[in-house]
């Protein structure tokens, strides 16, 4: 096994397992909490949880279009087409928090079938405003992993603002 399949597997496992915790805490907020626009980039916690899940789900289908024969792929809830990044999927956040850990399940399974091979190769595909792409499936899933992390930085300091503590947030905390 080859660096880059490790380090992917060590961003799914942190990824996995920080949202694990976050979920737990926001899950102990009011239904208002979670839905105040508190001025984000996506308005409120559960809008940012919404648009991660809904971010990793496009990827998902671009990795899945990419490499069609991928069993994690095949059976997953995969985003081909959306109207917007803001797109809800869910407005219960119990099927929200089901669903986030079914797609957790997938990019681990994801991650763990990834080859030296595929991560070294040229992907293509259109972003969201339609424009072609080109460049290697490693830095597209590099990117799928820094963008959860990215928005989850945002919900740490959202919930802040309400007087929680997401805990550590360190990479290494969860890997080592």
């Amino acid at each position: 096994m080859g660096a880059h399949q490790q380090q992917m597997q060590g961003f799914a496992k942190y990824n996995r397992e920080f949202n694990d915790r976050l979920y737990k805490l926001v899950a102990g907020l009011s239904d208002s909490e979670r839905k105040k626009d508190l001025g984000a980039f996506f308005g409120s916690i559960h809008g940012t949880l919404n648009h991660i899940l809904l971010a990793d789900r496009i990827w998902l289908g671009r990795f899945a279009s990419a490499f069609p024969a991928m069993e994690s792929l095949q059976q997953a809830q995969l985003v081909q087409q959306f109207s917007s990044l803001r797109e809800e999927l869910y407005a219960d956040f119990t099927e929200l928090s089901t669903q986030r850990q079914a797609t957790d399940k997938v990019i681990t399974q994801f991650a763990d079938e990834l080859t030296d091979t595929q991560l070294a190769s040229t992907m293509k595909y259109h972003n969201s405003q339609g424009l072609q792409r080109e460049h290697p499936t490693w830095v597209a899933v590099a990117h799928m992993f820094n963008h959860q992390t990215h928005h989850r930085g945002q919900l740490s300091t959202l919930l802040h603002q309400l007087g929680h503590d997401v805990g550590v947030t360190d990479f290494v905390a969860y890997v080592t």
